[in-house]
């Protein structure tokens, strides 16, 4: 009977530690609150985050990420501008290095705005709190997909790449929006 209990023990410590390194070091669940990435992500959608991506890498442009905004609050926002871009939005459209980039995860909601409003409105990365050219070395410049709805770098500035917890790949919860994050 003791040996029995000893090796249940060492499968639950096992497993619990398992557990552990898998949410500290690689995947994290995360609950969406608020509007701010409609209609990507919803308020109470459930996502996995991977934080591995950025311990091997860097976030790339689109990225849908988590971030420290505070020491007690986290954020959900996509990456518009990586170090060396000169973001700019004309017109509800993106211009990275003066250059138009089409953001299609956009146009649905576009597309649905009434006549002369605007998703973006018009700004410059030298409007951001901070006073940038361009973005800076081991920063990110970030916004939300609800642009009219979005606490985001034009009112908290650039983002540190390391206070990025991770990149959200997977909506698991509701069941009916079971999807990569894209």
């Amino acid at each position: 009977m003791n040996k029995q209990l000893l090796d249940w023990l060492k499968a639950f410590a096992i497993a619990a530690i398992l557990a552990i390194v898998v949410r500290v070091f690689l995947f994290a669940p995360v609950v969406v609150e608020g509007p701010s990435m409609l209609n990507t992500l919803h308020n109470g959608d459930h996502l996995i985050v991977s934080k591995i991506n950025y311990t091997l890498g860097s976030p790339d442009r689109f990225d849908v990420v988590v971030f420290h905004a505070t020491e007690t609050k986290d954020y959900i926002k996509r990456v518009i501008g990586l170090p060396g871009d000169h973001i700019e939005y004309k017109n509800d459209q993106l211009y990275v290095n003066g250059k138009k980039v089409d953001e299609t995860f956009l146009n649905e909601r576009i597309s649905k705005l009434p006549d002369g409003e605007k998703l973006t409105e018009d700004f410059s990365i030298e409007q951001i709190p901070g006073g940038y050219e361009t973005v800076p070395k081991g920063k990110v410049l970030v916004l939300g997909d609800n642009r009219n709805n979005s606490t985001d770098s034009r009112m908290l500035g650039m983002i540190p790449e390391d206070k990025i917890v991770g990149q959200a790949v997977l909506l698991y919860w509701p069941l009916d929006r079971i999807r990569l994050v894209q």
